[in-house]
């Protein structure tokens, strides 16, 4: 006779993957096309997971279009869905100008003037950090735990 086994989710992969004008209307299409894209895969527009994840990419392309915009380069925007998480990245061309992660984040105090954006991806995101990205540049990811 079999153990009963604990029930498990499919561990299918969907995939989004979009360049954007490094600008802050580009910044602003990224969201929009990224909610439309998780509305679609089964994550509706108003639902919890949605607007964090809308927050999160938001406060992402704002700091690739501010910080690490590269004139003639574009900003890249990944989204993965699985049964168990949603990863955003967001890439741009400057891999010298990059925050080192939740560490920084800590570090934002009230009257600073940069770097309390971060404070929100560390509150709202499970998981997020920097990673370099091929050829050139960064990627800053943000991993959401679906429940």
């Amino acid at each position: 006779m079999r153990p009963a086994s604990t029930p498990r989710l499919p561990v299918t992969a969907r995939v989004f993957v979009q360049r954007f004008s490094s600008t802050p209307r580009g910044a602003r299409l990224a969201r929009h096309l990224a909610l439309h894209r998780l509305d679609a895969w089964g994550l509706p527009y108003g639902s919890a997971v949605s607007d964090t994840a809308a927050l999160l990419l938001a406060e992402l392309a704002a700091n690739a279009v501010t910080h690490g915009r590269v004139p003639g380069r574009d900003i890249e925007v990944l989204l993965r869905l699985d049964a168990y998480t949603l990863r955003i990245d967001v890439s741009d061309s400057r891999g010298e100008c990059r925050p080192t992660g939740p560490e920084t984040a800590a570090a934002a105090t009230p009257e600073a003037e940069h770097g309390r954006g971060l404070l929100l991806v560390d509150a709202l995101a499970d998981r997020w950090g920097v990673v370099d990205r091929v050829p050139v540049g960064k990627t800053v990811r943000a991993e959401l735990d679906l429940r």
